[in-house]
């Protein structure tokens, strides 16, 4: 895949926060990263945004935060 880049940012960035002292960053930015390689897997498979998350079509809060993403 030609957007496979992101991962490798994102690792790069974890393990900067990790050496860093922002232990909380570093979580986050694992989370992240599984967050990018399941959508990018998704888009690999041809799947449209409404087949990938039928929640969020309908319009109903699926956000972390609550927040319609």
């Amino acid at each position: 895949m030609q957007n496979e880049w992101i991962l490798d940012v994102l690792t790069d960035l974890r393990t900067f926060a990790h050496q860093n002292g922002l232990p909380v960053l570093a979580e986050h930015l694992d989370d992240t990263r599984l967050v990018a390689a399941t959508e990018l897997a998704s888009i690999g498979e041809g799947h449209t945004t409404d087949e990938r998350a039928p929640a969020q079509a309908a319009g109903h809060d699926t956000g972390m935060f609550g927040k319609r993403v």
